[in-house]
């Protein structure tokens, strides 16, 4: 036996020996022992028979040359490994199947705990051990059942303290089946999942949060004293005013422990037992959940070292149309190990979203993703690009990502532009209409903008949004300029009294002659097809900038809208239609498409088919186009970080 980075390897006499080999091999000997009468077909022969056929489905590959030793041994099929994935532990496979295992486990204590012993080992327990440990034993295995099952959520995101938790909870579960009531059977089951848990061990690789012991310890002994005083108190009015001290306290603690006391409460205080056990079981779920929190992700924003190295990253690599909006103020930072790449992101719904395409050397982005792969598996959390283009999903498809289309961005050609044709009427005319309605056009650079004009800006943006917040993550900005994003310019509109009655905001593309349009605004009092006429004009004064493309827009599956084929995109455009209604996306389609632009297409990688919903959730969090619910998050601050702490940070560097 020889261990390998892909697993066990088993040789006989020198000879490599495989288990397609194996299963080929009994599969041949089954059939040529049934031909010749030697073997009666039956159950035996049809387990056999199951077995070789097992083998063969599971290393299938290694029946190929080409394919041979490239997917990680396990017991169940052989799989892939994609080449910037950290390699998978011992029992990779097993923490979905413990936390299922384990959940069954604990449902199974819990039965056992309220159900009535056999009599008989009752009978011979009672020779062994005092009368009052088979009651206390029935009244402990409820809570540790209880939290049995809270583990076992857990265990499925391969938590360690979950698994140093649920190891703890199964060895008390098997010792209180043996002194409850001599129930083996739940004993050897919860012996069976620690066994099962020592096995794969090694999977369960997401830390939990630093504070979690301590934040753990508070709050339980927070809990446990407050159910303690209530207890206390309770007990102390419902009896007499003779009862004594030694009474109270025996009655306290039986109400903590699910144990029928010396004390009968009536009336109104009848349910007060439950209510006051229910309080320490929550006092321990509680903490419990705290133990097993997973490591947290950053909650500081980017500090000014970060920003530098990122700016300056966009400049020397930011070809791509969305490179840019990386340097938005709500994104975090994750480098390459020799810091000459860098991508973009934020956490939401368990998912660690990617905005658009790594920005930085080509020879660095393969070893930027290993980083961020790790670093997700490291705090528990699932892997997802938000806008991610064409070219890069060869290397999304290395990190384990699997792709689907998600729209289209609107590339305008500035010089190729031209109003005239038929197609073009509706702009003609809206264009004109807003002329005669006095308003002409002119581009101002950020940088150079005073502060009147920019508090100008402001107030109509402020104006267009109508009290909401800015709303975008991969293809938009956050505001107007400011320290992070100094290279914006704007085209607005004026009116025949000077006055700004909206604008485009554009930022640019770095490496070609290009820029994107980061948000449009109006007020609502302006002339129909100002936008339009915005459009039009950033056109010609764009191209006498040197810039030849420009990034309008992105429409959300306008290849179902534009271009359906088969009948399941006939079906998504019906769809699409129907929720246009409330999300517009075939009027932002049907906006971008009288341009007569260039189609890019745009899409979301994601992990696997279980994660695609939580993945979509997340990315409609972070564009703002789905509310969250609960209490709104509060937002991470900004913080000026020493390289020092922002190597610690972030692990991916240094």
């Amino acid at each position: 036996m020889e261990r390998h980075d892909l697993g066990p390897r088993l040789f006989v006499l020198g000879k490599r020996v495989h288990e397609c080999m194996i299963g080929v091999s009994l599969l041949a000997i089954l059939g040529a022992l049934l031909a010749a009468d030697v073997l009666e077909a039956g159950k035996a022969t049809g387990l056999l028979a199951a077995l070789g056929v097992w083998l063969v489905a599971k290393d299938w590959r290694d029946l190929v040359p080409s394919r041979r030793d490239t997917a990680r041994w396990s017991l169940g099929l052989h799989r892939l490994t994609p080449p910037l994935l950290p390699p998978r532990p011992r029992g990779g496979w097993l923490p979905p199947f413990a936390a299922t295992f384990a959940g069954f486990t604990a449902l199974i204590n819990l039965d056992s705990a309220l159900a009535p012993d056999i009599r008989v080992r009752g009978h011979l327990l009672s020779m062994l051990l005092p009368d009052e440990l088979r009651p206390l034993s029935h009244a402990l295995a409820i809570p540790l059942s209880a939290a049995l099952l809270l583990v076992a959520f857990f265990l499925g995101r391969r938590r360690r303290r979950a698994w140093q938790a649920a190891v703890g909870l199964l060895v008390g579960l098997a010792a209180l089946n043996l002194l409850k009531g001599l129930s083996y059977e739940e004993a050897l089951l919860s012996v069976g999942a620690i066994g099962l848990l020592v096995y794969g061990r090694r999977a369960f690789v997401v830390p939990s949060s630093r504070d979690g012991l301590r934040a753990s310890a508070l709050v339980a002994a927070a809990t446990a004293g407050g159910a303690l005083a209530l207890a206390a108190v309770a007990t102390w009015v419902a009896l007499p005013g003779t009862a004594s001290l030694s009474l109270v306290v025996h009655e306290t603690t039986d109400l903590l422990l699910w144990q029928p006391g010396p004390v009968q409460f009536h009336d109104d205080l009848g349910h007060l037992p439950i209510g006051i056990g229910l309080v320490s079981l929550g006092a321990g779920l509680t903490a419990l959940w705290l133990l097993c929190r997973p490591l947290a992700a950053p909650r500081a924003l980017p500090g000014a070292p970060d920003r530098v190295l990122a700016r300056d990253l966009v400049q020397r690599h930011g070809h791509d149309t969305l490179a840019y909006f990386k340097l938005r103020a709500d994104k975090h930072y994750l480098f390459s190990p020799d810091a000459r790449a860098f991508l973009g992101y934020r956490v939401e719904n368990g998912v660690l979203v990617i905005s658009g395409d790594p920005v930085g050397h080509p020879d660095s982005l393969r070893p930027l993703l290993r980083e961020t792969a790790a670093f997700a598996r490291r705090h528990g959390l699932r892997l997802a690009a938000l806008g991610a283009s064409g070219p890069m999903l060869p290397l999304y498809a290395d990190a384990g990502m699997r792709s689907m289309y998600l729209g289209d961005e609107a590339i305008l050609d500035t010089v190729g532009f031209s109003l005239e044709g038929r197609r073009m009427r509706g702009i003609r005319q809206a264009v004109a209409r807003v002329e005669r309605a006095g308003y002409r056009a002119e581009l101002h650079y950020l940088d150079e903008v005073d502060r009147g004009l920019l508090a100008e800006l402001e107030h109509v943006s402020q104006a267009a949004l109508g009290g909401e917040r800015e709303r975008g993550f991969t293809m938009a900005m956050d505001c107007l300029g400011g320290e992070h994003a100094p290279d914006g310019f704007v085209v607005l509109a004026r009116d025949e009294d000077g006055e700004v009655g909206g604008f485009l905001h554009f930022v640019p593309v770095f490496g070609r002659p290009a820029a994107s349009l980061a948000f449009m605004r109006r007020r609502k009092d302006t002339p129909n097809g100002l936008t339009d006429f915005l459009v039009v004009r950033s056109l010609a004064l764009l191209r006498g900038q040197g810039i030849e493309e420009i990034s309008l827009n992105f429409a959300l599956f306008a290849r179902y809208l534009r271009e359906p084929a088969g009948r399941r995109q006939l079906l998504m455009a019906a769809v699409l239609r129907f929720g246009g209604r409330w999300f517009q996306l075939e009027s932002l389609y049907r906006f971008n498409a009288k341009f007569r632009p260039r189609w890019e297409p745009r899409y979301l990688t994601y992990e696997n088919a279980f994660s695609l919903v939580p993945t979509a959730v997340a990315s409609l969090w972070v564009e703002g186009q789905l509310p969250k619910p609960g209490l709104a998050r509060r937002q991470p601050k900004t913080e000026g970080v020493t390289p020092a702490v922002l190597d610690e940070r972030n692990p991916s560097r240094g």
